[in-house]
């Protein structure tokens, strides 16, 4: 079996004619292209087997059920959508919408067969398995989708989490992907994840990415006391004044609120975080000198 990293290694890689700009990737993928890619990809893992525990198989004798029961009525009850299973029978119409909602679907309701099971051979029908694990199916399918949803439209990831998030562009993914350094986990990292998963879920709105920059200024307002001994007093200030004074934080008539929230937004989200990504660093480096 590869390694992870081999996988990942393949995944990432482009071949000649992408490599050398004679097939352009122009705005990425259609949605037409993504859904045949998607397809594909969900063809390969439900062959392998990985969906079967939860979700039953599609047998030639007829449909037999997995954990989840009915997986039609499940389907429903859970992403409150009607007719994606079988997914082959929608193949040619699933909208943007259904296939995120699947491709979350999907990663949490995948699970390795192990050896123990038998081939039915009637109609090529394929192997039933019986025993399962988690081991890294998730992580199998989230690598292979996110080959696909990286080239899709303006670009998308699916996270750890499972969730569907935005890419941001440029080379602020690195920033996105860096844990803070910090003895605090519960009221330093953890908040900062959920913030950076509000900021980038697709479809947020624009109050979402508002709560999502308070959560950062929260971080660092639980951080000040420790930022004043490694910042000028006037830098310190200045951090607090600029969500204070543009309408993320408070609300009163002094605060500026004439802007575009597309273009504000985004870069008082990542100011704040790569702020505090500095400043934990600095407390750690002053932290460590000799008392």
């Amino acid at each position: 079996m590869p390694r992870k990293d081999e996988i990942e290694s393949v995944n990432n890689r482009s071949y000649y004619s992408m490599r050398t700009g004679r097939l352009k990737k122009s705005e990425g993928l259609t949605l037409e292209e993504f859904r045949d890619f998607f397809l594909v990809t969900y063809t390969a893992f439900e062959s392998k087997g990985y969906f079967q525990e939860y979700l039953g198989i599609n047998c030639v004798d007829g449909y037999e059920p997995g954990l989840v029961g009915d997986v039609e009525g499940y389907a429903y009850r859970k992403i409150r959508r009607k007719g994606l299973f079988p997914i082959w029978e929608r193949k040619a119409d699933l909208s943007e919408d259904e296939i995120f909602d699947l491709i979350e679907f999907l990663f949490d309701h995948a699970s390795q067969p192990i050896a123990e099971g038998y081939y039915h051979d009637y109609g090529n029908c394929g192997y039933h398995y019986k025993k399962f694990k988690k081991g890294t199916a998730n992580a199998e399918w989230r690598e292979e989708i996110n080959a696909l949803l990286r080239d899709y439209g303006s670009g998308y990831e699916l996270s750890s989490r499972g969730e569907i998030l935005l890419l941001p562009g440029g080379n602020l993914e690195p920033l996105l992907q860096a844990p803070v350094p910090t003895y605090d986990q519960r009221n330093i990292q953890i908040r900062v994840n959920t913030a950076v998963d509000k900021f980038r879920r697709r479809g947020a709105s624009r109050e979402d990415r508002r709560d999502a920059i308070r959560d950062l200024a929260d971080v660092l307002e639980f951080l000040r006391p420790k930022l004043k001994k490694v910042l000028l007093s006037k830098d310190e200030s200045d951090l607090f004044e600029i969500a204070n004074n543009f309408g993320i934080r408070h609300h009163n008539s002094k605060q500026k609120t004439d802007y575009d929230p597309t273009i504000w937004l985004s870069w008082i989200f990542y100011f704040y975080l790569a702020t505090i990504h500095a400043g934990t660093r600095m407390i750690d480096k002053q932290r460590a000198k000799p008392q």
